[in-house]
């Protein structure tokens, strides 16, 4: 299994956009529901790792991706807020299916934005060898990243974008 950064999130990318296509299949509310709760947990795994670890790394070794990664921070934080509030909704409330839409929506361009217009050029300045540290440093804080908006370590990364 790679460990390089980039590889890495594509590879979430890929497993997200998956569940988006399920929300859109899902006929009934328990598995709306069901897709929902997987969405929350893999948005609030995936912006941790990003907003820990690859976006830091990114801002400090490719300047020039400055506005690209500050636009990044903001749309987590609007990703956030989204997730944080569909995980106290149920199905049957009128916003349920209209704010997972909106959700799914901004991730969606969200990934579209890193991987066509920045990772090649993170890719071209860092190299294989910085992409796979930052890769392996992100398996490490996989394995304490927060899986619920509603964890300390989620909070406050929620935080930490709306201060910084």
């Amino acid at each position: 299994m790679s460990t390089d950064a980039i590889v890495l999130l594509r590879d979430d990318h890929k497993a997200i956009r998956k569940l988006f296509r399920e929300f859109e299949k899902a006929g009934s509310d328990t598995a709306k529901e069901r897709v929902v709760d997987k969405i929350i947990e893999a948005l609030t795994v995936h912006t941790y790792l990003e907003n820990e670890c690859m976006y830091p790394e990114v801002r400090k070794l490719v300047p020039e991706l400055e506005e690209d990664i500050l636009e990044s921070f903001e749309e987590h934080h609007v990703a956030d807020l989204l997730a944080a509030e569909l995980a106290t909704m149920k199905p049957e409330d009128e916003h349920f299916t209209a704010k997972a839409a909106v959700l799914i929506e901004n991730v969606d361009h969200h990934i579209d934005d890193e991987e066509n217009e920045w990772f090649s050029q993170v890719r071209e300045k860092l190299g294989r060898k910085q992409l796979q540290e930052i890769g392996a440093r992100m398996q490490e804080l996989r394995k304490e990243a927060p899986t619920s908006p509603a964890q300390p370590s989620a909070l406050k990364k929620a935080v930490d974008a709306v201060l910084a």
